[in-house]
């Protein structure tokens, strides 16, 4: 059974950094994309960065480029989200997912995915 465990996250002041954890048990992939999304209450899950291993190639969302970084560590499946410049509407609750069958035009959409994490709190506050 695939997991995903999720760690890192916590408060943060307005400018300052947090940086998140994920990690893959269960199983081994060899093609996959592997990323971050947030949700807000009462809101969808929303796209904020992933790895694609075929390339190694990362994206963004507008709303982070430059300020997150996205980087996976070559001996395990997982990934980590440096977080720098937070702000308070990234304020969320952070997901890690996982996807086997992604390509380039549904690397952003949630319901390509296949395994999630638990989700972490993000919470940046003065």
């Amino acid at each position: 059974q695939v997991q995903l465990v999720e760690s890192g996250g916590g408060l943060a002041q307005p400018g300052g950094s947090l940086r998140l954890s994920c990690e893959a048990s269960g199983r081994t992939f060899s093609s996959y994309a592997m990323g971050w999304f947030r949700q807000y209450p009462g809101k969808e899950r929303e796209f904020v960065a992933t790895y694609r291993r075929n390339g190694g190639y990362t994206y963004y969302a507008d709303s982070v480029k430059g300020r997150f970084t996205i980087s996976r560590d070559n001996a395990k499946t997982a990934v980590f989200l440096q977080m720098d410049s937070l702000k308070p509407e990234d304020t969320a609750v952070y997901y890690c997912a996982l996807g086997l069958r992604l390509i380039s035009s549904t690397l952003r959409n949630p319901t390509a995915y296949d395994y999630w994490g638990q989700g972490t709190q993000v919470t940046v506050s003065s």
